[in-house]
């Protein structure tokens, strides 16, 4: 399990590539491995800044990410000059530890284009070409419009395209057309897109020869500047914002900007776009994961007004009315209970000794001892304009302090049904809730547990029947889903009935009364794994929890005595033993921590390991492997004792 990008190889150019890919079939065959897990390569070219390396933030659902091309795969430029300019600046990137996103895509673009010029129109008239273009028309010509239309008013919100903000098929052929000025522009982002496709085919055939299985990942979301949210707008909600309610990875619920699905209309077309999708997917995986499958189920939609995740609410669902809400015991003030206020008391825990200076600026009294927030700053969007920018301590707190106050609601007024309001999740954790007597506790407890625990299960799960079973009726590759985080009751049921596999994860167990995943009892039907691109490895994990590793040591690995302060080779080698040894049909370890195994090849430095941080909108996804796939290719005792491993649990 590895992203693309963050494979590293003397041939590459700062950034994994799919020449990169090729080279990871043949070590993964040399160490008996049957299985590569990537994350999604769609392209997500909007601001050309690092910030467009999140991989789950596709401008194309269809589209590839161009710097995956292999330049050495692609050809060699024949000015002595230029190759000897992109020599230096290839030594520069390859040297670097981590991911130089812009430099790296930036130099990769610039040799594209000269490659282009000067092998362009051969390529172009190439039967090879027309026969891809033939079959990719419907998607390559509003991705290489949008990619013109783009650079062209040097945003990516295509609302700010003039008589293109609103897509025109006849338009968009017309700027497409071989006599339009556009064109040389508009066949530079074909050319691309053909030299990915024809690169990936030939990897994906390179695979399947060596007996290697290669399993994609499908996001969950678009972005909300995508050319999907451009070309079929129907499908998309822009007025929700997707996300994951508060768990494990975030407190605060995670908010991923990405618009929400019109369920209904995609229904009324028997899910085409869904399906168009997974049939991309199959022409270069032969199985893939689909990243948050609970939103098959329900998704959580946080209004546009927020930035945390926390004030968001499930849909669709089956929010209460005020009658319900009485039912259980709580008489349900409006006032109190929806609009964001707080007691004077908390503010000092809130805001140390600026407490009197934000009272004074930003809260109005709204009771003696109670104060909502002036109505210049009374959404966390505002909230957060206020503090653009802003990085000094005192900025900071004053801001956390007030997107904790917008937080400060029981009830969510639903945005459709307007007299239906959903209970906060993890409300019992809120200064609001700390204020209600012992009987209002009771009853808000009640309902909270029936909403989130009972109330959906059947409902839910008639939504996923409904919209999976003919998605996984269409396709033949293997389908994972990854179930982590807060499910619903209904999910196992149904991925059993869909034989859509499960991610098990040892230290994110299913049931509340384990600590640690019972290993030996995961189902057949799912794929195990020691972590995922948004944990942290196994050796950074080692070091978090002292007491939890402690009971993991001795309780878990069977070992006796004090747990060691480093997670060694040794642990390591143990825990991947154990994980072999499961019932789960797939088991898939991720590099760093095979890595992990091994003192001779392991990273000095564990904090350089970590992919993704989820409870951070504005992580930087650089990860790079730290070893040259060449040389990896070499290191024979590392090598044999990871093909050892796995001959004896019998996964050969």
């Amino acid at each position: 399990d590895i992203p693309v990008f963050s494979l590293r190889s003397e041939q590459g150019f700062g950034v994994g590539d799919l020449g990169d890919l090729r080279m990871l079939v043949d070590w993964a065959k040399k160490t008996r491995q049957r299985i590569i897990q990537v994350l999604p390569m769609n392209d997500t070219t909007m601001s050309h800044t690092w910030r467009d390396s999140y991989p789950y933030s596709a401008i194309s659902v269809y589209a590839l990410h161009p710097m995956y091309i292999s330049l050495p795969l692609m050809g060699e430029l024949k000015d002595a000059d230029r190759v000897a300019f992109y020599k230096a600046k290839q030594e520069e990137l390859n040297a670097k530890d981590f991911v130089d996103y812009e430099a790296a895509v930036g130099y990769k673009l610039a040799y594209c284009r000269e490659f282009f010029s000067q092998e362009g129109q051969a390529i172009l008239s190439s039967p090879e070409y027309h026969e891809f273009f033939e079959q990719s028309q419907s998607w390559l010509m509003p991705y290489a419009a949008y990619s013109y239309l783009r650079e062209k008013y040097q945003t990516s919100d295509f609302t700010k395209w003039d008589k293109n903000a609103i897509y025109n098929k006849s338009q968009i052929r017309e700027l497409c057309s071989e006599d339009s000025g556009a064109y040389p522009e508009i066949s530079f982002y074909y050319f691309l897109q053909y030299i990915l496709h024809t690169q990936f085919k030939s990897v994906s055939d390179y695979a399947r020869k060596n007996g290697i299985v290669l399993k994609g990942d499908l996001p969950i979301g678009v972005n909300r500047t995508s050319i999907d949210a451009w070309t079929e707008p129907q499908y998309f909600n822009m007025n929700g914002q997707a996300g994951a309610p508060p768990d494990d990875f975030s407190v605060n619920g995670q908010n991923w900007g990405f618009p929400t699905y019109n369920w209904d209309i995609m229904e009324k077309d028997h899910f085409s776009w869904w399906k168009k999708r997974f049939h991309k997917l199959s022409d270069y995986f032969d199985c893939f994961r689909i990243d948050h499958i609970l939103g098959f189920f329900r998704i959580w939609e946080v209004p546009l007004d927020y930035i945390q995740g926390l004030c968001g609410h499930f849909n669709p669902a089956l929010p209460f009315t005020r009658e319900e809400i009485e039912q259980y015991g709580l008489t349900f003030n409006e006032a109190r209970f929806t609009t964001p206020h707080i007691n004077r008391k908390f503010l000092p825990e809130l805001f140390g000794d600026l407490a009197e200076e934000v009272e004074g600026t930003y809260l109005a009294q709204s009771s003696s001892n109670h104060f909502v927030l002036k109505s210049f700053c009374d959404t966390q969007r505002k909230i957060e304009a206020i503090f653009d920018g802003k990085t000094d301590e005192v900025s900071l707190r004053i801001k956390d302090g007030l997107f904790a106050i917008a937080n400060e609601v029981l009830f969510l007024r639903d945005p459709q049904e307007k007299e239906k309001f959903h209970p906060r999740i993890s409300a019992s954790h809120s200064y609001i809730y700390s204020e209600l007597n012992t009987s209002e506790k009771y009853a808000f407890d009640q309902l909270y547990w029936d909403f989130f625990y009972h109330r959906h299960n059947d409902f839910w799960k008639a939504q996923a029947f409904k919209r999976l079973t003919p998605l996984v009726g269409s396709t033949n590759m293997l389908v994972c889903g990854e179930d982590l985080g807060m499910i619903p009751e209904s999910v196992p049921d149904v991925m059993n009935k869909l034989q859509i596999l499960s991610l098990e994860i040892e230290r994110m167990p299913k049931t509340p009364q384990r600590e640690f995943s019972d290993l030996f009892s995961l189902p057949y039907n799912s794929v195990c794994t020691t972590s995922t691109h948004d944990m942290s490895p196994l050796r950074n994990w080692w070091k978090e929890d002292r007491e939890k590793i402690q009971r993991y040591y001795n309780n878990v690995l069977h070992y006796e005595g004090q747990a060691p302060g480093e997670c060694s080779s040794e642990i390591a080698s143990r825990i991947i033993t154990n994980h072999l040894a499961t019932n789960s049909m797939l088991t898939i370890i991720p590099l760093q921590d095979w890595f992990a195994i091994d003192d001779t090849v392991k990273r000095k430095d564990i904090e350089a390991e970590r992919i993704n941080v989820p409870a951070n909108s504005n992580h930087y996804w650089c990860y790079r492997m730290h070893i040259p796939l060449e040389s990896l290719l070499m290191k024979e005792e590392f090598n044999d004792k990871v093909a050892q491993l796995i001959v004896a649990s019998g996964r050969k």
